[in-house]
């Protein structure tokens, strides 16, 4: 099975003028694309022109975008996403939106669409922090932050609270991690 598609080409089959992968209909990929994860509409657009083209089709990455991801786009300045395309605007989200003072920053995670969050520790509030017996600020360089908090002394009650003000959010589970 499949034997007989293995010498279909852009241009139909190597000794004749049969169909090809190049005649397959645009709005046909499309519509498989929506099924698809974006790296994979990516690496299938380099197989031909009709795939290219459908795999840039906004109603295949509109499909891709979170429902609020506008949202998203009003972190940044209008001119950085005014006039881009669906797909060029999956892009730029899935990289990293810093917002609130650089206390917080936002992406789409390139293969489920969802929205990521990182909240620093100066946006929070723990227990402890103003006390220097568990709490210090080291400077540091293999972080994406200038300062991460170090907790000197361990303990077993810690509580962690962060306020959200944004519509970013929307309604599924989130993951805490605390290293």
């Amino acid at each position: 099975m499949g034997s007989s598609l293995s010498n279909l080409t852009e241009w139909g089959p190597i000794a004749g003028d049969g169909p090809g992968l190049g005649d397959i209909p645009e709005s046909c990929v499309a519509c498989v694309f929506l099924y698809l994860t974006p790296p994979e509409i990516c690496n299938l657009a380099r197989l031909n022109r009709a795939f290219r083209n459908a795999a840039s089709s906004d109603a295949v990455w509109e499909s891709k975008l979170p429902h609020n991801y506008q949202d998203l786009l009003d972190l940044l300045p209008p001119e950085s996403y005014q006039n881009l395309c669906k797909k060029d605007v999956f892009a730029l989200l899935s990289r990293p939106v810093p917002f609130d003072d650089g206390n917080k920053v936002a992406w789409l995670d390139k293969v489920t669409g969802r929205v990521c969050l990182s909240i620093s520790t100066k946006a929070m509030s723990i227990t402890g922090i103003e006390d220097r017996r568990y709490w210090n600020w080291v400077s540091t360089e293999e972080s994406s932050v200038s300062q991460v908090q170090h907790r000197s002394i361990f303990t077993t009650n810690m509580v962690v609270r962060s306020r959200w003000f944004h519509k970013i959010p929307t309604p599924t589970r989130y993951l805490h991690i605390i290293i």
